[in-house]
């Protein structure tokens, strides 16, 4: 079994951002209609505000998380763990770490919703919103939808998160997409 207490952590940056590892937990985690094209991702290491992970336990590459940092809240935009690698803490273990290095600010995640009936994963999501709510976060009681797959909107600290709030997010993505460098 591997060891969590000596987990290190890795800044992905654009010129590291080409890891194998990382590439395939990022394509294999997430549904493609939830991620963005990897090549455009790369892109917006170079615009945005991201603090984009990689988590290592000794040489082992246990998983990632990116978060867009804003000057309100810090959103929690990918969180994954290798899938052979589940069930033995390291979530829990990337999830603490990620709470103190944002506590100075709300940290608000979207996950895939429990209440959404007509889906293939129920189980995983109930399971899911039930990990983030045992470490803190509440439900916002906001929704979105998005290519048919609802999600519901999480928060850690102290305040509210609105339809406003995720309405600011999407237009800085917006704008920063807009002034992504262009391939000729």
């Amino acid at each position: 079994m591997l060891i969590i207490d000596i987990m290190r952590t890795e800044k992905i940056t654009a010129e590291n951002v080409d890891n194998v590892q990382l590439k395939s937990l990022y394509e294999s985690a997430f549904p493609k209609e939830e991620r963005i094209p990897y090549d455009e991702l790369k892109g917006l290491l170079g615009v945005m505000p991201i603090d984009f992970m990689a988590y290592y336990d000794e040489d082992v590459f246990v998983g990632l998380t990116m978060v867009l940092n804003r000057k309100d809240f810090n959103w929690g935009w990918y969180f994954a763990v290798r899938e052979e690698l589940r069930g033995r803490g390291y979530g829990q273990h990337i999830l603490t770490a990620l709470k103190a290095k944002y506590a100075d600010r709300r940290l608000v995640i979207d996950i895939e919703s429990p209440w959404q009936t007509d889906c293939n994963n129920k189980e995983q999501r109930c399971r899911r919103y039930e990990f983030y709510k045992r470490n803190g976060f509440r439900d916002t009681q906001t929704a979105k939808s998005f290519e048919g797959i609802d999600y519901t909107i999480l928060l850690l600290g102290e305040g509210t998160f609105t339809q406003n709030d995720y309405d600011s997010i999407i237009d800085d993505l917006r704008k920063f997409w807009k002034n992504l460098p262009k391939e000729d």
